[in-house]
């Protein structure tokens, strides 16, 4: 399965409940009341974020140039655009970015620039102050997503700053510390059993026993993925192993970040805050 795939039917088919899985954001149910809530989130996240960057990097800092990765409809990169001089919001999904235009043309954000999104960021230009990501790297594979995310410290212009959030662990898996547990080791290969001997005219007239065909083993039976509840595109979550991102940030020159834990209904997140110098 593919996870771009599956996220392009979440911009066809219900795209504000993809980006955060409220039952009042279903497209049956946004009204105008539940449209506001959704942005109004959008606008205390990224208050959030500049408060965080501001308390443990740079008191003064005031993004000019915003990268948003996996941006989805919007829900960010319009409160950004209002603090910064130009936002580029990237995603996956050409249904959502098609989304997110029609968010930022109805309020006239003529500063905001929408790029489809690929593993090497390659139709992103130059650098920024300021790179972002909530709430999506989770849902991408870390043979991937690692390598994403060392594409978007590569973004950050020196002096600039990463706001990077991905998911390390379960809660529901407090045995093995938020990982799944291994799963059992297979079972000993069982020996046929001896063929029976031939009977004795049989071999008489043979000279040797008669050749027995080995057992035909049974083809494994093909795993099948059930169904989303509700017809529902798949939507994965993905943990990541900090130490690799640690790797990566050390590797990039990255001399420290900060940490802010997350728990996104028993997902168990982390928001690194780094300066890149």
């Amino acid at each position: 399965m593919s996870t771009d795939v599956e996220w392009e039917k979440w911009g066809q088919q219900d795209p504000y409940y993809g980006v955060i899985t409220w039952d009042k954001f279903r497209a049956d149910k946004l009204d105008d009341a539940a449209l506001a809530d959704f942005f109004d989130s959008g606008e205390r996240h990224v208050g959030n974020v500049l408060a965080s960057c501001r308390r443990y990097i740079d008191p003064q800092f005031a993004p000019t140039r915003v990268l948003d990765f996996g941006c989805g409809v919007g829900r960010l990169v319009v409160p950004f655009a209002a603090v910064a001089a130009e936002v580029v919001g990237v995603d996956v999904s050409p249904s959502m970015l098609a989304e997110a235009r029609r968010n930022c043309d109805q309020r006239g954000l003529a500063n905001v620039a929408l790029e489809l999104s690929d593993d090497s960021l390659s139709r992103v230009q130059g650098d920024f102050d300021l790179v972002h990501s909530v709430i999506v790297l989770q849902h991408i594979e870390p043979v991937r997503g690692r390598l994403i995310f060392k594409r978007l410290v590569e973004l950050i212009r020196p002096g600039g700053i990463g706001a990077l959030h991905l998911t390390y662990g379960k809660a529901f898996f407090p045995d093995t510390f938020g990982q799944p547990p291994a799963p059992p080791p297979p079972a000993p290969p069982v020996a046929p059993p001896a063929p029976a001997p031939a009977p004795r005219l049989l071999r008489r007239l043979l000279g040797r026993a008669p050749a027995v065909a080995p057992p035909v083993a049974p083809a494994p039976a093909p795993i099948v993925e059930p169904p989303a509840p509700g017809g529902d595109p798949q939507m994965l979550m993905n943990s990541y192993n900090l130490s690799e991102i640690a790797f990566l940030l050390q590797g990039a020159g990255i001399a420290k970040f900060d940490a802010e834990f997350s728990d996104h209904g028993g997902e168990l997140g982390v928001f690194l805050f780094f300066h890149r110098p």
